[in-house]
């Protein structure tokens, strides 16, 4: 049997959008949800949400759906990390809370919104573990939380089974996305026992696309090779200038530092010579104040010269 990868935008779409049962499943999996919270049914609501550019087709919000109680729910597959994805999916996710809120409805009955965002890239090396959850906490007392926005971020890459400490659903479903693709050619026998794995992989099933639906899905990795090539050059072009940049205020500094540097020392040097002139110049002038006495009291020149270091024509003018 051969699969088509899940990541993919046609796919991906397919199983979470199409199939309630599914995307209840990933969300009771993958969301911070108590045993209460749990969804037990949702609608489908359409994306409304327009593309930056032809070429990121797939960083729409892939599904958006709301249960009985009036919460939203956004899925989002994203297979590379730019810079501003945060502050998007913080757009998205505020703007799905205030939609909620019609004219002269009150406050109190506007309803959650979590935003479950799934990456394909490392995009928090410094961090440990592949889950974060944001939330608006207060600062020094964390169990205080407002409710409203809840963003959710998974880095595939990171997670390996051994990480899973909690949820059995949660394992089997990101086992599903990391493990699954064109090169599966058996899958893994705790991922068939799962009744909703094994639904997700018999949509997967490649014979199960059309010619044209298979069109699509080669087109979005074309897409993804593009904009991960763009994305690196830029990448590789900004750490040039940066360098070049840095290379040229490296140089500016050290001629300022330089001179500067100069110009302290040669002050340091010049009042070192000049204390030393001063001194030798005044050791002169007690030297003849010396000779001067001596000679007064009748002490011959050639004398004087010895004790005091002075020449005798010196001692002749004093």
């Amino acid at each position: 049997m051969k699969y088509l990868n899940p990541r993919a935008d046609l796919t991906f779409k397919r199983i979470f959008g199409e199939h309630p049962d599914l995307v209840i499943s990933l969300l009771n999996a993958l969301l911070p949800l108590k045993e209460e919270e749990e969804i037990k049914e949702i609608e489908y609501l359409p994306s409304e949400l327009v593309p930056d550019n032809p070429l990121r087709k797939f960083s729409i919000v892939d599904v958006r759906c709301r249960d009985k109680q009036g919460r939203q729910f956004l899925v989002e597959m994203q297979m590379l990390w730019s810079p501003e994805f945060h502050q998007r999916v913080l757009f998205n996710a505020s703007k799905a809370y205030v939609r909620q809120l019609d004219a002269g409805k009150r406050y109190e009955l506007l309803q959650p919104v979590y935003s479950l965002n799934i990456v394909n890239e490392v995009f928090e090396p410094g961090l440990p573990g592949y889950y974060h959850h944001y939330a608006l906490v207060h600062v020094e007392h964390s169990d205080r939380i407002i409710e409203g926005l809840q963003l959710i971020f998974v880095e595939l890459p990171k997670f390996t089974p051994h990480t899973f400490t909690e949820k059995r659903m949660q394992l089997l479903w990101l086992r599903f996305l990391t493990e699954i693709g064109e090169k599966t050619r058996e899958v893994p026998p705790e991922l068939n026992a799962e009744p909703a794995i094994r639904k997700a992989l018999q949509i997967l099933e490649e014979s199960a696309f059309s010619e044209i639906e298979m069109y699509q899905y080669e087109k979005f990795w074309d897409y993804v090779s593009v904009e991960k090539a763009l994305f690196c050059r830029g990448k590789r072009e900004g750490r040039a200038e940066g360098r070049a940049e840095g290379r040229a205020e490296g140089r500016a500094e050290g001629r300022a530092e330089g001179h500067a540097e100069g110009r302290a020392e040669g002050r340091a040097e010049g009042l070192a010579e000049g204390m030393e002139k001063g001194k030798a110049a005044g050791k002169i002038e007690e030297q003849r104040l010396i000779a001067s006495n001596l000679k007064k009291q009748g002490i011959c020149v050639e004398t004087i010269a010895q004790c005091t270091g002075l020449s005798v024509e010196e001692i002749n003018k004093l």
